[in-house]
């Protein structure tokens, strides 16, 4: 994916995924350390695992998967973290 290419994919992605209710916080990351092989990156905010499970199931977010998703996007590293309490 050329530069262009990935600043409207990750301008398009936010404009999409923000929107879904329950996303409280959402924000693109451009890598800065050479100690990973990963480019970009996202980060979401939810306030609680309901919210979180109701986002994964969203047609907004589905849909986005099948259709931009799993075409753009030749490798990712998927992490899902709550709080430590």
């Amino acid at each position: 994916m050329r530069l262009l290419e990935a600043e409207q994919f990750l301008v398009g992605s936010a404009q999409e995924l923000a929107e879904i209710p329950g996303v409280e916080q959402f924000e693109v990351f451009r890598q800065v350390s050479t100690k990973t092989d990963y480019d970009y990156g996202f980060s979401m905010v939810f306030a609680d695992q309901t919210a979180y499970d109701a986002y994964n199931v969203h047609p907004v977010h589905t849909a986005y998967v099948a259709e931009r998703w799993v075409k753009e996007v030749s490798r990712f590293q998927e992490i899902d973290f709550r709080l430590f309490e």
